[in-house]
């Protein structure tokens, strides 16, 4: 599940929009879902639109993973931070929960802890 996250991860991040596409087939199931406070969506094409929209708002900030991600059966929880790359403290922290199955998500349910003011 460390894998999952840090794939997961790094289509957050990929800011090409044909690479991260690319990743996003490879990771999510195509009728995926994701939802968090500010967007539900099914389908790669929503969650795409979902990541693309978030780059452009935080422009020039990354998400790491700070801990191994925890799971159990086909779930997997992990904490990601949301900041500017080598700062002190992230801007942002959250965490997701993804459901699994045959080794790509299904679905994704995020939640913030702390945001920008």
């Amino acid at each position: 599940m460390t894998d999952i996250a840090a794939r997961y991860i790094e289509v957050w991040n990929e800011t090409d929009a044909v690479k991260r596409r690319h990743l996003i087939d490879e990771l999510f199931t195509e009728d995926a879902t994701y939802t968090d406070p500010l967007a539900d969506v099914a389908g790669r094409d929503g969650i795409d639109a979902v990541i693309a929209g978030a780059q452009q708002q935080f422009a020039g900030l990354v998400f790491s993973v700070p801990s191994p991600a925890d799971a159990h059966h086909d779930i997997a929880r992990f904490t990601w931070h949301l900041g500017a790359p080598e700062a002190a403290e992230p801007l942002a922290i959250g965490f997701d929960v993804v459901r699994l199955a045959d080794g790509r998500i299904t679905g994704v349910f995020g939640f913030l802890d702390r945001v920008p003011g």
